[in-house]
Formats: C-alpha cells, structure tokens, sequence
C-alpha cells in the first residue's frame, strides 16, 4: 500500500511559478505511473499530467503543455508538478495519484491518492 502526500500549493500572481510535490510512503513510488489532477470550485476533477514508472514517458493536458512539466526522482519516492507562467483559471486543488496497472491516465485507474493542495492565482 502506498500513502501519497502532496504539497506546495499557494497563493501566487498570475505568471509566477510553483512546483508540487508528492511524497510516497509505505511502498517503492518506483512500481507506479503517478499523474496530477486538479479540481476547481464546481468543476469535476480532470487530468494535468502524468508520469510512468520509469520516468521515460510523460503525458499532458493540452490546456498545460509548455507551462507544466512532471518530474520523478524514484530514490526519493517523489513526483512533482513544475508548474510556470500560472493563470487565473489554474486555480483549483491539485492532487497526485498513483497507479500500478496498465493503461492511461483516466483518474479511474489511479487507485491510491494524496489529500490535495490549494493552488490559487491572482490576476
């Protein structure tokens, strides 16, 4: 069982930059795709972007591509969310999630969650 703990959200301008976290715990992160999702206020929950195992493939959201980079150091069981030139709509929640089975990143195969951070920003 693998415990996900994501962190460092804020409060920021529009432009500024930020990068997430997500820590693992209780399992290598080694043997999981982990992908990053966000939530706005009365949105459903949609995929930003995503890493496999290895780190040799990344996918992302079309609405992040040249904004946002996915990263992992598997010697320490972390994943993180890169994220540049921010606007006002990427306000939301964001959370990692981890998967060991085959396939895409569709939310519903990410069995294993972090509790989310708050990412808000000013124009």
């Amino acid at each position: 069982q693998v415990y996900l703990v994501d962190g460092g959200g804020g409060l920021v301008q529009a432009g500024d930059s930020l990068r997430l976290s997500c820590t693992a715990s209780g399992s290598a992160l080694s043997w999981y795709s982990v992908a990053w999702f966000r939530q706005a206020p009365g949105k459903e929950r949609v995929f930003v972007g995503g890493i496999n195992y290895s780190g040799d493939s990344t996918y992302y959201a079309e609405f992040v591509k040249g904004r946002f980079t996915v990263d992992r150091d598997n010697a320490k069981n972390t994943v993180w969310l890169q994220m540049n030139d921010l606007k006002p709509d990427d306000t939301a929640v964001y959370y990692c999630a981890a998967k060991d089975n085959y396939g895409g990143m569709d939310a519903r195969l990410f069995s294993h969650w972090g509790q989310g951070t708050q990412v808000t920003v000013s124009s």
